[in-house]
């Protein structure tokens, strides 16, 4: 981070894919200016058409730059436009921006490196910004942009360059909350007085009054000793130091399986007590792979959906972000087109109907399970509404916090909505785990008492897997 001279306000140039990422940062920038190159205009120009995300950012941020020039005539865009909260919240924004917008308004004097031609975009913006610095060496011009190589050619150039990272949720992942808490050692005497303790409709509760309940979060589970010893969650706080939580369900036993699938350590039985309690609208499991999130997720939904009738059916997507090279076009329906997407489905599928009948009965369940388990894409989530689901989003740390957003506001009433992915495997071009859409729901959900999640630690797939998770 580039320190401020004097804390004084400071011109920020910013880059095209800035804008292209978060419509909304020209009001981000509080009482510090903005300077918008030609370029910029140009090729947000070029990346109006079409209906993919980037494409509908660029013309929102269209939109907002007409309404900032709505009634300024040239001398006012000379003069720089008042970014302030009116115009704003006319866009739906609610922003305190005070700093002043400028546009390239006349031809500057490039002065950069024969190895740095203006004729290419990149290189046209740094030339902008360090004729800015020539111009204006009262103010400290810093280029603001995405791209990690422009940035690094600003650095040997001289030019202060910084990442955008107002839509960073934690300063670092660490800090992300994993959904569960061990308890002291000494904890139940600490608290042996406050401790009251009550059975109700089958279910263990225990309401717990103490300094260190501050800490909790709804939903949040808590344990104490091995595996099975003692976990619970906490189902309600109600003050700041007080709290009720509730003996979880063990699902180690085969007895108490969920759709023949077991829990196999203490994180895999938090998960599955989230996804089988319909007071839970929304859970999110984070894990790396093979600790079990998609085969949890799919076996909840299916003895929910075909043993408990809460649920109509259950619709799976994911991000279609290809790791390699893109395959090009698939034929067929939606579903079809998904289905090469959807390998996790099928490879879970397999492990969930095994029936003991042979191949007839083991056909017959293929039947009935894919009857009642849909495959969209997200492409066409966008004004759709979801009734009595349980939604499965798959390889979430791929998705923004805007989409995350536009998918999530389609639950209806009697909708659970389930997220996995693992902020490590990112794939879409200026995410990273600290801006992910799974990083900023987890953070933003944890105080809510219908929102649960939980990390998964240990890998389960096979001893290969584990051990190239670790080694590699």
């Amino acid at each position: 981070m580039i320190t401020r001279q004097n804390d004084q306000t400071c011109l920020f140039v910013l880059d095209t894919n800035v804008l292209m990422h978060d419509p909304t940062a020209i009001f981000r920038f509080q009482e510090h200016d903005i300077f918008l190159p030609m370029m910029v205009l140009e090729e947000l120009d070029h990346g109006k058409k079409g209906l993919s995300e980037v494409a509908r950012n660029v013309r929102q941020v269209s939109r907002f730059l007409d309404q900032l020039m709505t009634g300024a005539d040239k001398s006012e865009i000379d003069a720089g436009l008042r970014i302030g909260p009116i115009s704003a919240s006319g866009g739906g924004i609610q922003l305190p921006s005070t700093g002043r917008l400028y546009f390239q308004t006349e031809t500057l004097d490039l002065k950069l490196p024969p190895s740095l031609p203006g004729t290419v975009s990149d290189n046209h913006i740094l030339g902008t910004a360090q004729a800015l610095r020539e111009r204006r060496p009262d103010r400290q011009v810093i280029l603001v942009s995405k791209d990690i190589n422009l940035r690094i050619k600003a650095a040997v150039l001289g030019i202060p360059a910084e990442d955008y990272s107002n839509d960073q949720v934690l300063d670092d992942v660490t800090l992300l909350y994993t959904g569960m808490q061990e308890l002291p050692e000494d904890f139940w005497s600490h608290h042996d007085k406050s401790l009251d303790a009550w059975k109700e409709e089958g279910r263990t509760l225990y309401r717990i009054e103490g300094p260190d309940i501050a800490d909790w979060y709804p939903a949040q589970c808590v344990f104490l000793g091995e595996d099975g010893a003692f976990e619970a969650i906490v189902r309600e706080k109600q003050t700041e130091t007080e709290a009720i939580i509730e003996l979880v369900d063990d699902y180690r036993p085969a007895r108490n399986g969920v759709w023949g699938i077991s829990a196999r350590n203490r994180e895999q039985n938090f998960a599955l007590n989230m996804l089988m309690d319909p007071e839970l609208d929304f859970v999110t499991l984070l894990g790396a792979a093979g600790t079990g999130k998609t085969l949890l997720a799919l076996a909840a939904g299916l003895a929910q959906v075909l043993d408990r009738n809460l649920y109509r059916e259950i619709i799976m997507t994911r991000v279609t972000v290809p790791v390699g090279e893109d395959i090009g076009f698939l034929p067929g329906t939606e579903e079809e087109k998904m289905t090469p997407w959807m390998g996790a489905l099928m490879d879970n599928l397999e492990v969930l109907t095994k029936p003991d009948g042979g191949e007839w009965a083991r056909a017959a369940t293929n039947d009935l399970i894919r009857n009642r388990i849909r495959i969209s894409s997200l492409n066409f989530m966008r004004g759709r509404t979801f009734l009595n689901k349980y939604i499965i989003l798959d390889e979430a740390q791929n998705l923004t916090a805007k989409q995350m957003k536009t998918l999530i506001t389609r639950s209806g009433p009697g909708t659970k909505f389930v997220c996995l992915g693992n902020i490590s495997q990112i794939d879409t071009p200026y995410l990273t785990e600290t801006t992910s859409g799974l990083t900023y729901v987890v953070d933003r959900f944890k105080n809510w008492p219908h929102s649960g999640h939980i990390t998964l630690l240990r890998g389960e797939r096979s001893r290969l897997a584990d051990f190239a998770s670790q080694e590699l």
